[in-house]
């Protein structure tokens, strides 16, 4: 009986030659992310070097790296004493890729109205100038760092030991700058927790005296000292995004918490919000979403996730209804949409600005 072609092909080994010419490398290069520490080739008796599967997997790992700009040191940093993640790399390629695809899509989009206005004899404003010079400098928003970024927040960490005085520095209340949302920094003898407004509190863990991470989520918590010590800012990583929150006081806080309730208990939608939703279902199926009504993180995740989203619509047909439900204990309004084919639930979260700073969708039973 034959192998199945999967096993069989993970058993195959490549010399050098082979493997540099089948992925486009060179030998040379071959040796040099071997003395780098990259890459650790199997060995013949007479000391010749063999690629099989587990090392290809490594040098696609590598070769993606490189590509989003990343020096061989950095990619050394990252990789050390870490099992390939093939799966991770791929995510990434593909959350890269459909969001340079989205993009294309908006740039064409453009251009092709700029070239129509013209051939009918008219003229571009300033405003088209303006969107055209914006779309063209895309390395103003480089997805590639993006994918970058959410691959450094998705390594594997160690937490380690600081004095807890160190923690205290960090207790107290912060702002995101973008969408206004709260986070209370609380401290229990020697460990720290990091508490949304409106959700639970999870603990954050050291890696460094001003770093910790979250072990629930690929999400890292940076604080910025003064020279009094005390945190006057905290900056998030997660999702190859970051976000900015800035020292408050207790009153402050108190403000956020009873706004919060007073809006959960009223059952009261903040002002736009069911347009919004309206204007992103309407924007999705015809395939045209308006980006610059949302916020910049916001809008990163948007691209990613709008060939999903565009798919989920397609299939749930014409929206028929749309009623308020409450607010959350986020304080996300919630809203039921009712579709020809599908009924779901959107929960929508508007920036200080107007702009649309969150959106959360599923399909209800």
């Amino acid at each position: 009986m034959n192998e199945p072609r999967d096993k069989a092909d993970k058993d195959v080994l490549l010399t050098a030659a082979e493997c540099a010419a089948r992925i486009g490398l060179t030998v040379r290069g071959l040796r040099l992310y071997e003395s780098r520490g990259l890459i650790s080739p199997r060995r013949t008796a007479k000391s010749w070097r063999l690629y099989g599967a587990a090392e290809i997997s490594r040098l696609h790992e590598i070769l993606a790296l490189k590509r989003m700009g990343l020096s061989l040191a950095q990619i050394a940093k990252l990789l050390e004493g870490r099992a390939i993640d093939l799966d991770r790399i791929l995510a990434m390629q593909q959350s890269s890729i459909l969001q340079l695809r989205n993009r294309a899509d908006e740039g064409l989009a453009l251009v092709n109205v700029a070239r129509l206005k013209l051939s009918a004899g008219g003229s571009l404003s300033i405003a088209d100038l303006i969107a055209l010079a914006k779309e063209t400098n895309m390395a103003e928003a480089s997805f590639d760092a993006v994918a970058q970024r959410r691959y450094e927040q998705a390594r594997p960490r160690a937490a380690i030991q600081i004095d807890p005085g160190v923690m205290e520095r960090y207790v107290g209340h912060f702002r995101f700058q973008t969408g206004g949302q709260v986070v209370t920094i609380m401290r229990d003898g020697g460990h720290l927790f990091a508490k949304p407004l409106g959700q639970f509190a999870s603990e954050i863990y050291p890696e460094s005296d001003h770093t910790f991470f979250l072990k629930t989520t690929a999400a890292q918590i940076t604080f910025a000292v003064d020279p009094d010590g005390i945190a006057n800012a905290l900056t998030l990583h997660q999702g190859g995004l970051t976000h900015n929150a800035t020292r408050i006081d207790d009153q402050q806080a108190q403000d956020a918490v009873t706004a919060l309730t007073k809006k959960i208990d009223n059952k009261t939608p903040s002002p736009g919000t069911e347009e919004a939703i309206r204007r992103l279902i309407i924007q999705h199926q015809q395939g045209a979403v308006d980006y610059a009504g949302m916020s910049d993180v916001m809008a990163a995740v948007a691209r990613e996730q709008a060939p999903a989203i565009i798919a989920a619509l397609d299939l749930a047909g014409g929206m028929q209804t749309i009623r308020f439900k409450g607010v959350g204990r986020d304080g996300w309004d919630v809203y039921d949409v009712n579709f020809a084919n599908v009924d779901m639930e959107w929960r929508i979260i508007l920036a200080s600005d107007g702009k649309i700073d969150g959106v959360l969708l599923r399909s209800l039973p």
